[in-house]
């Protein structure tokens, strides 16, 4: 394999897999389950409360995130929890939120501490 051809095949994989991350941000609940997990892991139960998705549309939303690897899961006795790892999808979740979410107090668009 040549240098072009291993350079293309690389372009290719990346570009295949930044079109599975942004499949998967497509879908406005996932986004916002996504934003809301920028801000540290959280279970079922504390992102039905922060986002106000039904249990089963978020059980739905989570089993798609996870098929896709948005998010990593640790169980903790019943609990399951749920979070991002990558940080290029943080990255990702950031930029957005600077350019779509409205700026407030301190004019700072990121929305994690991080």
């Amino acid at each position: 394999m040549n240098e072009d051809t291993k350079r293309q095949t690389d372009m290719k994989n990346a570009a295949l897999g930044a079109a599975d991350v942004l499949r998967g941000l497509a879908n406005s609940d996932r986004l916002l389950l996504m934003c809301q997990l920028s801000q540290g892991e959280a279970n079922v139960a504390e992102l039905e409360a922060a986002v106000g998705i039904n249990q089963p549309t978020l059980s739905q939303q989570l089993g798609v995130m996870r098929r896709l690897k948005l998010v990593e899961t640790r169980r903790a006795g019943k609990m399951v929890f749920y979070r991002i790892e990558d940080k290029r999808i943080m990255t990702l979740l950031n930029t957005l939120y600077d350019l779509y979410c409205p700026q407030t107090g301190t004019g700072k668009g990121s929305h994690n501490n991080e």
